[in-house]
């Protein structure tokens, strides 16, 4: 089964395109400056074509990736038959969806009910859904969430210390996101160690430009960093994580702005670039800070201290852990950052092993033989995960 795997931004969409049986990537790329200019960006056989080219709207960009999909000199199909099924990204399913669904309208309809959830993905996540129905119609699309596998949370995780009434009223509490990815992350890293993955215990750290931590007790999500937003947990990229919220009235009073505009600073202008004021990539931190930055230096400590705060605290929740997985961008290739984050976890037993935790995306344990606890470097992947979902309902 040929599964697309779409992720639609509000001026990018992304693909890739897998064979279910074999779980290889025959094609994939990115659509973006949708609206604007426009370019592709398409990698095949081990090579990468870019392309300027008008993307008016979203239908647009997903009927350019069936063509170049279809181009006889770089395509992959001979016929947009081969595509069994769409798989597309859904951020914010709040408490409608606790696992994958087949969209139809009325499906919809009840994410769209969520967009106040999520009015920055939702909406541009929908945008890809329809445009793949209306160039693909009768091929079925399914809705993967962000959300879903963190629905296995307790009441004691997921509810805010508030009256009662805004969560029975207006959904507010925790629900988390990254969820795809702790979800395939926990389950490799089970099968990497050879525990069973249903009866373990496992802290996931999904460390890039967003970052979240989650526990996860017998294959179930317990807890996660991660809010009723994303801005809520670990410092982030840009965003600031947790922190006091009388801090926001305060701003705004002496600043003179509105709570959106402090709130678009929160997700847009904190984190690593607004402590450091250099950068939100991590990899230019390091060089701040090998420079003598000392703003560059407190960002980068302030991340992994937190990091290294939230570790600990889900292995006490989980009563102790069988594996501490890092992912993601921060996660799978800094080493130096990733090794600090171990070190700070020697109170618990937690051992690096220098000689492992070398560059690279690869697979492997970067703990010693007498660790406590494994740790594992487990690159994460949110496409595989997605069709994955897909062809099991499909």
């Amino acid at each position: 089964m040929k599964i697309l795997v779409v992720n639609c931004g509000s001026s990018t969409l992304k693909f890739q395109l897998i064979d279910s049986e074999t779980e290889k990537v025959a094609a994939s790329g990115m659509c973006e400056r949708i609206g604007l200019d426009g370019a592709l960006v398409y990698k095949v056989n081990g090579e990468k074509l870019e392309q300027s080219v008008s993307l008016p709207d979203h239908e647009v960009a997903i009927k350019k990736v069936l063509d170049t999909l279809l181009d006889k000199e770089h395509g992959v199909l001979q016929s947009l038959e081969e595509i069994d099924a769409v798989g597309h990204r859904l951020v914010h399913g709040g408490e409608k969806f606790s696992s994958s669904v087949i969209i139809d309208d009325k499906i919809i309809q009840e994410i769209e009910s969520c967009n106040d959830l999520a009015p920055l993905h939702n909406p541009a996540n929908l945008l890809g859904v329809r445009a793949c129905q209306e160039v693909m119609p009768g091929v079925p699309n399914v809705a993967v969430f962000d959300t879903a596998f963190h629905q296995t949370m307790p009441p004691k995780a997921y509810l805010y210390a508030l009256p009662k009434e805004y969560y029975e009223k207006y959904g507010v509490r925790r629900y988390g996101f990254h969820g795809t990815s702790h979800s395939y992350v926990s389950r490799r890293a089970a099968e990497l160690a050879g525990l069973d993955f249903n009866h373990s215990r496992i802290i996931v750290c999904h460390i890039g430009s967003g970052a979240s931590v989650s526990a996860i007790k017998d294959g179930k999500s317990v807890d996660t960093s991660m809010g009723m937003t994303p801005l809520e947990g670990l410092m982030m990229g840009t965003r600031s994580g947790d922190m006091d919220p009388a801090i926001l009235e305060y701003i705004c009073q002496k600043e003179n702005i509105s709570v959106s505009e402090m709130t678009s600073i929160l997700n847009k202008k904190s984190g690593a670039l607004g402590l450091s004021g250099v950068s939100s990539d991590y990899r230019d931190l390091i060089a701040a800070v090998e420079d003598g930055n000392k703003d560059a230096k407190n960002a980068l400590d302030v991340m992994i201290y937190r990091v290294i705060k939230y570790i600990g605290a889900y292995y006490m929740a989980l009563g102790g852990a069988d594996i501490i997985a890092l992912t993601a961008g921060v996660g799978e290739n800094n080493l130096m950052v990733r090794g600090r984050i171990v070190k700070g976890l020697e109170a618990i037993g937690v051992k690096l092993d220098d000689n492992a935790n070398v560059e690279g995306g690869d697979e492997r344990k970067i703990s010693t033989a007498d660790s406590s606890v494994q740790v594992w470097v487990v690159p994460t992947n949110e496409e595989l995960a997605i069709a994955r979902e897909t062809a099991a309902l499909v």
